[in-house]
């Protein structure tokens, strides 16, 4: 008979390598909050505490001229990061990860209106064109008029 499947907070709770492995991830994730309450500015969509070993934070971001804005603030969240949170830290390591671009946090929102201009140019063009794409057209430029009368 099998056995029935493990309950992942008792996974947690044993001895070997999982329990450190999540405390590590957990201790990461703190970390990244952290550093990024303390740099300031655009920068701090960019960066990602990657890892924490023998004292040295290693902190990644997308590109090189973000690394250089982080080092320019380095000094400052190196003191900041001893006297608050880590004081056995003794060093911070900025590397450059272009693939952190394609793990972009920010969803585009999209744009479904359109402007009083743009309707009228699509209900123009449905004008001069028969069967069902005119008809298809003139519904999507009555949809904009409505859309802005509702509001």
């Amino acid at each position: 008979m099998k056995k029935p499947p493990q309950d992942l907070s008792q996974l947690l709770l044993q001895q070997g390598q999982l329990p450190s492995i999540a405390e590590k991830a957990e201790l990461l994730l703190h970390l990244d909050h952290h550093v990024k309450q303390v740099i300031t500015g655009p920068v701090t969509e960019q960066l990602k505490v990657a890892n924490f070993r023998q004292g040295v934070l290693v902190i990644e971001t997308s590109t090189a001229a973000w690394a250089a804005r982080i080092n320019f603030q380095k000094p400052k969240l190196l003191q900041q990061l001893q006297a608050e949170t880590l004081p056995m830290l003794s060093a911070i390591e900025v590397k450059v990860n272009p693939s952190l671009k394609m793990y972009e946090t920010k969803s585009k929102q999209a744009h479904n209106q359109i402007s009083e201009t743009a309707a009228a140019h699509i209900d123009a063009l449905a004008e001069h064109i028969e069967g069902s794409l005119g008809q298809k057209l003139k519904r999507l430029a009555a949809l904009a008029s409505r859309s802005r009368q509702s509001k």
